[in-house]
């Protein structure tokens, strides 16, 4: 997982990343909230440890423009403050929990852990979306309960993807997510990854799916509300019909 941590106390910033690194994930530090919200623009993000008291931005009102330009992901705030009116205006404004310094590292990595638990299924169960169904535990994937055979990064890519739904994933987020931090892999390799599951998954927006690039960014996997119907051909008008008449045709979004 990546995680940014937000603190202008350089000496708790260290802590913070140490304790994050403890379990696994990759800290991302920032000082100060403004060139955190600067790097949401290129990076993802899968969970954000931001200190209230900051220069420039406090940790209130990062939380709330994060939450205002609708990104989900979970959000803890850490300060000196313990009072309850502080704590509600915290969670009030978009937080999900909320740790008081000291920071004691067993604790924080307990309610990170719980936090990470609701906001990402366990990875061995079983999940679904739609007609879709997987388990990572055995790398099965089904449609319709239907296998479906994908290579192993190709289903990483697809339970990442999917786990996200509705999510913009940056390329260095996926490719972290996918091949891990390994630099010989070609940034080509990605864009033919997403091309090979969005034939193999039928992820298309008639089969009520778009799996697009965004540009400058990287990649988001989209539920259509509504499965745009296959167009239709061209139908002679009949007899005695207004020949300057037009018929409006459905218009079709490219998913490349």
């Amino acid at each position: 997982m990546q995680i940014a941590v937000v603190d202008d106390d350089i000496h708790l910033l260290e802590l913070l990343s140490r304790t994050v690194a403890s379990m696994g994930h990759v800290p991302h530090r920032f000082a100060d909230g403004a060139s955190l919200l600067q790097a949401m623009r290129r990076q993802t993000f899968d969970l954000l440890l931001v200190d209230w008291e900051l220069p420039g931005l406090s940790g209130v009102e990062v939380v709330q423009t994060v939450r205002a330009e609708g990104a989900g992901m979970p959000i803890v705030m850490v300060t000196h403050r313990d009072a309850e009116r502080d704590i509600v205006q915290g969670l009030t404004k978009g937080a999900d929990d909320y740790v008081v310094k000291p920071v004691r590292g067993a604790e924080l990595k307990a309610r990170l852990l719980a936090l990470l638990r609701r906001a990402y299924p366990e990875q061995g169960g079983v999940q679904r979306h739609g007609a879709f169904e997987w388990r990572a535990a055995t790398r099965d994937w089904l449609k319709d309960g239907v296998p479906v055979e994908l290579k192993p990064r190709e289903f990483d890519l697809a339970a990442c993807l999917f786990r996200q739904i509705g999510r913009v994933l940056s390329r260095s987020y996926l490719m972290n997510a996918v091949w891990g931090r390994d630099d010989e892999v070609p940034t080509r390799t990605l864009d033919t990854h997403i091309s090979s599951i969005r034939l193999k998954l039928g992820l298309r927006p008639e089969q009520g799916y778009r799996l697009g690039a965004v540009y400058g960014h990287g990649y988001r996997l989209e539920a259509l509300e509504h499965a745009e119907a296959p167009a239709m051909p061209p139908v002679a008008p009949s007899p005695g019909a207004e020949t300057g008449a037009t018929r409006d045709l459905p218009v079709r979004e490219s998913s490349e």
